[in-house]
């Protein structure tokens, strides 16, 4: 496998390709101003968001709206917006440190990432010149609230199947809009709705800017949810409501494709708030079991505590590796396509769906982080951790949503794969040919060369034997069941683990070893551990998920030999998980607080 440069990596392509550490991002390397504006962050949530949670969740009329007017004032509802509309500009990976500062904030977050992201990206990167001017500056203070109105009770995650209708009236000046939707965050305040339904007998979604004022528009109550209380979910009900002909958005039937573009985003940005809340319910664990004292001992004392405190910051360090790491290949891919002439709105959307499969793993492993992260934090508290008036009640309850959300883990799961075999197909990623040359090494005598012994060589090989196993079941799967894979869900999800856990743990491996080429071995021992824990139970997760595939569709002689490749891809060497785990703990303790 061959080094690369940041600036040509395509997305997808770490399967194949080995990623230089020097040719990534680290959340250690973020300057003075990025610095600064996630403090800026983390201050309000102290000041304005946490001491104020109970009002939220009951919905305080008003509440909610001043919240998002005070975060205008700040700056935190433009920060990736152009300052031509009064935004700051910044780049995308600041955008996802805004994200995951502020993903602490439960509801919160929730209606802060719902107006500046599905709300008012639509209307950036797809409106024309007029539109821009009209809308953005109002969102990006906050004057305007926005929601995104999508789903309906018949068309969630089959969003193109929606009944929602669009006729043009007699006078050919407004559309008039009919249809229900149904999960529309901040639908009881918002000004701006982005509306997507279909204009006459359309095979494809238009979508609409439709401000609250034109009538036509009834809500149902509030709905009560597992969770994120404080968020404003409403079912919204379009009545013959009047559209000018002007607030199309993009061109007629492009609505479907807004909506997969801006879900992209949406997903990755998902994947950096569940960081942030993650971040802090670590932090509340650990203050606890500092606290917390049983057979005349602090809790954090004892093994079982710290193997919970260890493994919950070992994967969100993790994902958060992932999460930088993809976003500066989103800012490196504008930067290249702006530079080649392309319009900055439209490179915006361009780099973003080059790294859509990145996308959705940070959305699958961010959200499952955190639910593993909240549950072990309930675990650490005990039976404080089961009463309201302890935080992790609804940490707890707050965090499942995630996993739906932007798209449920499992069609992002398939996505991953989908979008993958794809772009093979189109000759825009080689799969086929890396995956024939595994298959063919299988039967090959295994090479034992010289041994490598600069830093790191023993971890690369592992992640390449790893990439290599998902080239093999993913290879056979597509020999095997050709058109038929595409009904295979099981096989589909376990080749999606794989490319996923791959991506997570290289990320995790390539920050550590940029950490120890910038500071020195002896000051990261720490993140050391981490990133050899977060590869050790990678590679246990990627030959349980290679072997349940492989036993779903193989069989005979052929099924033995790659089961025997899969065992030779997965070997690894012992290594001390306890230890490695005791010493993490040691670090988190004796902080009393995440402090990676």
């Amino acid at each position: 496998m061959e080094t690369t440069n940041k600036s040509t990596i395509k997305g997808g392509e770490f399967v194949i390709r080995e990623t230089d550490y020097r040719d990534i991002f680290i959340p250690e390397e973020f300057d003075e101003e990025q610095v600064m504006i996630r403090q800026t962050c983390q201050d309000f949530l102290e000041a304005e968001v946490f001491p104020n949670l109970d009002r939220i969740d009951a919905q305080e009329e008003g509440l909610m709206q001043s919240l998002l007017d005070k975060a205008g004032e700040l700056g935190l509802l433009s920060v990736s917006i152009p300052e031509d509309y009064g935004g700051f500009g910044k780049n995308f990976n600041t955008s996802m440190l805004v994200t995951d500062a502020v993903g602490a904030g439960h509801s919160f977050a929730v209606a802060l990432s719902a107006h500046t992201g599905i709300g008012t990206l639509p209307i950036l990167y797809y409106g024309n010149d007029e539109q821009k001017a009209q809308y953005i500056p109002k969102l990006a203070t906050g004057e305007w609230k926005a929601a995104y109105c999508l789903t309906e009770p018949n068309a969630g995650s089959d969003a193109n199947s929606g009944r929602a209708s669009a006729k043009l009236n007699a006078e050919g000046t407004h559309y008039l809009l009919n249809g229900q939707k149904m999960w529309i965050t901040n639908g009881g305040f918002a000004d701006v709705f982005i509306v997507f339904a279909k204009i006459d007998d359309d095979k494809n979604l238009s979508a609409f800017i439709v401000e609250r004022e034109f009538g036509g528009i009834v809500m149902n109550p509030e709905e009560h949810k597992l969770g994120i209380k404080g968020s404003s979910t409403r079912q919204v009900f379009f009545n013959d409501c009047p559209v000018p002909v002007g607030n199309l958005l993009s061109e007629r039937e492009n609505g479907f494709k807004i909506a997969v573009n801006i879900l992209n985003i949406g997903r990755i940005k998902l994947g950096s708030a569940a960081i942030g809340s993650s971040r802090r319910v670590i932090s509340q664990a650990i203050n606890y079991a500092n606290e917390r004292v049983q057979f005349g001992l602090q809790i954090s004392k004892f093994g079982a505590i710290r193997h919970k405190l260890a493994e919950m910051a070992v994967r969100n360090f993790a994902v958060e590796s992932a999460a930088y790491r993809a976003g500066q290949n989103i800012d490196d891919a504008y930067d290249a396509l702006v530079a080649g002439g392309m319009d900055a709105a439209k490179a915006k959307l361009k780099s973003t769906e080059q790294f859509a499969i990145e996308c959705a793993i940070l959305k699958v492993w961010g959200s499952e982080m955190l639910d593993y992260v909240v549950d072990e934090g309930v675990q650490v508290y005990g039976g404080m951790g089961y009463s309201a008036d302890a935080p992790m009640e609804r940490a707890y309850r707050d965090s499942r949503i995630n996993r739906i959300f932007e798209g449920t883990n499992e069609v992002n799961r398939l996505l991953i794969v989908d979008m993958l075999l794809k772009r093979a197909l189109k000759g825009e990623l080689d799969l086929m040919g890396p995956a024939q040359a595994i298959a063919g090494e299988l039967t090959a005598i295994p090479d034992f060369g010289e041994e490598d012994n600069t830093p790191f060589a023993y971890e690369k090989k592992i992640i390449a034997n790893l990439k290599k196993v998902g080239l093999l079941v993913a290879g056979a799967a597509v020999q095997k069941l050709m058109t038929t894979l595409q009904k295979e869900q099981e096989i589909l999800m376990n080749i999606a683990d794989i490319i996923g856990y791959v991506y997570v743990a290289e990320s995790t491996l390539l920050r550590v070893e940029k950490l120890v080429n910038q500071r020195g071995e002896h000051t990261v021992q720490g993140q050391l551990d981490m990133a050899r824990i977060y590869l050790h139970t990678t590679v246990d997760n990627v030959y349980l998920a290679g072997k349940e595939a492989l036993n779903s569709f193989a069989e005979g002689d052929e099924l033995k030999m790659m089961l025997v490749g899969l065992r030779r891809f997965t070997k690894v060497e012992p290594f001390n998980l306890k230890d490695a785990r005791q010493r993490i703990a040691k670090q988190l303790i004796e902080a009393n607080k995440y402090c990676f």
